[in-house]
């Protein structure tokens, strides 16, 4: 009786220590990244999606440290969050499954007949000045405004060698009469299209506010940069985008990124599969 009372009383110290160490990583966790809760009931709802992302890490993170695996993940500001709940709130591109419809509002469409197969194994446009600071889209579906700013700074400094960080509120506020909804998503390649027939100024006189202001306030007199073409690639053809990346610069691409793994990427080579679409905007 005695050997099985302390038996039961170690299974109690033990699974108590265990949940106090799964508390104290949860409140360590929220103080880091400022989270407070409505609700006791919302606080043990968040609970619970943190610890399905803590319990994915750190066995993701276990085949990561035995070369299993070619990327880590870490419990960032998204582990408390639903999936659906981050796709609603974050995925911007909105549905670009109609190729008739999306490729309408191209310019032209990338052939791979001349593509040859002696390309870089590593291209890193960062390194050559293409690429501007990472950017925060914060709680709005305003990643399609990124992924267009981002292709167009690329080939403005391509042409001009002076990188400009274009402003992504601009077309927040100001393309929705090309198909694009502001915070609740859009396509790059009709912020494209906007910024043929309109041009956008600098992210420093129309700056970013994560919501939609009630008008345009855009000023013809402050354009930075215009677009003259928009040029699609086939869809989901790796190897058009591989020559794509390498011989003309940083390219916008809309990808499946609901599932967890993908938000909660830390560093390495992410290989998944996943579904895209890729189109660029020539400035």
């Amino acid at each position: 009786m005695r050997v099985l009372l302390a038996v039961a009383a170690l299974v109690v110290v033990v699974g108590a220590a265990s949940v106090s160490m799964e508390d104290q990583e949860f409140e360590s966790w929220k103080q880091e990244h400022g989270k407070s809760y409505s609700s006791e009931e919302e606080e043990s709802q968040r609970k619970m999606s943190w610890l399905t992302s803590r319990n994915l890490v750190l066995e993701h993170n276990k085949l990561a440290d035995q070369g299993l695996e070619s990327y880590t993940l870490e419990m960032n500001e998204f582990a408390d969050m639903e999936d659906q709940e981050f796709q609603d709130l974050y995925s911007g591109s909105l549905d670009c499954s109609n190729n008739t419809e999306t490729e309408s509002l191209c310019t032209s469409t990338f052939t791979t007949e001349s593509i040859d197969d002696d390309l870089p194994c590593r291209v890193d446009w960062r390194e050559k000045g293409y690429v501007t600071g990472v950017k925060m889209q914060r709680g709005c579906s305003s990643s399609w405004a990124f992924s267009a700013t981002g292709a167009l700074e690329g080939q403005w400094f391509k042409k001009t060698r002076k990188l400009i960080w274009l402003s992504e509120q601009q077309l927040i506020d100001c393309a929705g009469r090309y198909g694009n909804h502001g915070c609740f998503g859009g396509l790059a390649v009709r912020a494209f299209r906007y910024t043929m027939h309109r041009g956008l100024e600098a992210g420093y006189s129309y700056p970013y506010k994560a919501r939609r202001s009630r008008r345009c306030h855009f000023d013809q007199r402050k354009v930075r940069a215009t677009c003259h073409g928009v040029v699609c690639l086939p869809r989901g053809n790796e190897r058009a985008l591989k020559y794509a990346v390498a011989k003309v610069g940083p390219i916008s691409v809309s990808v499946d990124a609901s599932r967890r793994s993908f938000r909660l990427y830390k560093s390495g080579q992410l290989q998944q599969h996943f579904l895209f679409y890729s189109s660029l905007g020539l400035g």
